[in-house]
């Protein structure tokens, strides 16, 4: 697109009549290997670029940090289908308003749904996307002219020697103004999507089968058998103990000293008593 200033309105209308998008019966229904990839986008694209002889359409490293980023379906065996090229130049002419990620959140939807489908394919997307491009045109090339009638009138009583230049500058903010506007606009509906995006994914995660969580049993319960194990516990080991015991006494092994004969141990008696007599008389005597 080339402009010239000495005639600025016919120049830009005349530019934007060459402007032409890739046509799909342009791209070739063969798979193509990288190089040949850059060569068709190179060719089809230069002259939709700010410096033809210096800026670079597409590389080698772009794609390759394209398929990195997800942006790009991953090529069969290095090659590239009709459907690559077709993804290529959504992100061609997205990538001179938007970010990376923004132009992820758009395509990643639209790659996962029709890349490679049956039904209906990229292709079939890009041909009704580009289908009224004509119509834009004429649109654009209407709007262009009322904003160049306006900026003629601006800037009346500004010094000769500037008033050339402000109309210019008028003319260029509003039609900056309008790019800017716009711009935002789409950045409002990208973050709308990507936030519609994350939302379904976190239901996705939660997946809900409609059935209710199980709920804990009460700890008393627990604790309620555990009591009664105790208490089980303490009875089993009582009559173990008893056991023990009668086993012990069965045995004739008994931890308490046997029992004596009664004529012993009345003897026994007789000759305390006897003994404590005599030590109360012995104290009788001595007074």
């Amino acid at each position: 697109m080339t402009i010239d200033n000495d005639d600025l309105l016919n120049s830009i209308l005349a530019s934007l009549d060459r402007v032409e998008h890739i046509r799909v019966d342009e791209i070739p229904n063969i798979d193509l290997y990288m190089d040949q990839v850059t060569t068709f986008m190179d060719k089809r694209l230069r002259n939709t670029t700010r410096d033809p002889d210096g800026d670079k359409v597409m590389t080698k490293t772009m794609i390759n940090n394209y398929a990195k980023n997800n942006l790009l379906p991953s090529p069969e065996k290095k090659k590239y289908s009709k459907e690559h090229i077709v993804v290529l130049v959504f992100i061609y002419y997205l990538k001179g308003l938007l970010s990376i990620n923004d132009i992820q959140t758009l395509l990643n939807p639209l790659t996962e749904r029709f890349f490679d489908k049956p039904d209906m394919a990229m292709v079939d997307v890009y041909e009704e996307v580009f289908r009224f491009t004509k119509a834009q045109i004429d649109v654009l090339k209407r709007d262009v002219a009322e904003r160049y009638a306006m900026s003629r009138e601006m800037f009346q009583d500004a010094p000769a020697d500037s008033e050339d230049f402000l109309k210019m500058f008028s003319f260029i903010c509003m039609l900056g103004y309008d790019v800017y506007v716009k711009k935002l606009l789409i950045e409002k509906m990208v973050d709308g999507l990507r936030e519609q995006s994350s939302g379904q994914g976190k239901r996705e995660e939660k997946k809900p089968d409609g059935k209710k969580a199980a709920t804990k049993k009460p700890e008393s319960g627990k604790k309620g058998s555990a009591g009664m194990s105790g208490g089980a516990k303490a009875g089993a080991a009582g009559r173990n103990t008893s056991g023990k015991s009668s086993a012990s006494g069965k045995s004739g092994k008994s931890t308490t000293a046997p029992r004596k004969p009664d004529a012993i141990r009345k003897t026994e008696a007789a000759k305390r008593m006897e003994a404590g007599q005599k030590s109360e008389a012995h104290k009788k005597a001595k007074s």
